[in-house]
């Protein structure tokens, strides 16, 4: 069984997306924090972030927010969090919420949420956490996302075992139930993997 107590959630702040998206940001929310998950996102009281933490802190559970002190001074964060951390700028907000967390899931977002996926994905291949790393596709938001991995694969800049590192769930309970049944496998791209055929 899992034991993954804090998830880690990227997620757009935009205020302005199809209603459909805000509505399965709310349900993942309302699951995770019904499943008695702690949640560490961007601080925000905006957008698909908010959307899905308003829901866990309904449920009982904790929202821990990470802001970049720049966003911070702009007032975009909430005094919901049961803590605020403000960090000197956005690669050090990216340490903290991965040492705070257990897991990851990247719900629909911008090119801050893909910059976000890609580095944790990366650190998983290389062996530096073993954490699951979940892609929430609302709407087959990242349909196209998995095909570039795939063409990834298939012209050899990285070997079939990477699709491990990622799971690509269709809707918010099939996340949570993947959470809650985890079994971490030690993965990381040896010298053979990525020098020999």
């Amino acid at each position: 069984m899992s034991s993954i107590k804090t998830v880690c959630v990227f997620a757009s702040s935009c205020n302005f997306l199809d209603s459909s998206y805000y509505e399965a940001a709310s349900e993942f929310g309302d699951l995770l924090g019904k499943a008695g998950f702690d949640m560490v996102y961007g601080g925000s009281s905006l957008g698909l972030m908010w959307a899905c933490a308003e829901k866990v802190k309904q449920n009982g559970s904790r929202i821990i927010g990470v802001m970049p002190e720049k966003l911070h001074n702009m007032g975009v964060h909430t005094d919901k969090c049961v803590e605020l951390f403000v960090t000197p700028c956005m690669r050090s907000r990216k340490a903290k919420m991965d040492e705070l967390s257990d897991a990851v899931v990247a719900l629909p977002g911008g090119f801050g949420t893909l910059e976000e996926l890609s580095e944790m994905i990366v650190q998983k291949q290389l062996g530096y956490n073993q954490k699951p790393i979940v892609l929430l596709n609302t709407n087959g938001y990242y349909n196209k996302l998995r095909d570039f991995f795939d063409e990834i694969i298939k012209q050899n800049f990285a070997r079939d075992i990477a699709k491990k590192i990622y799971y690509i769930a269709d809707t918010p309970f099939e996340a949570v139930e993947y959470l809650k049944n985890y079994v971490s496998e030690n993965f990381a791209v040896t010298k053979e993997h990525i020098y020999k055929r």
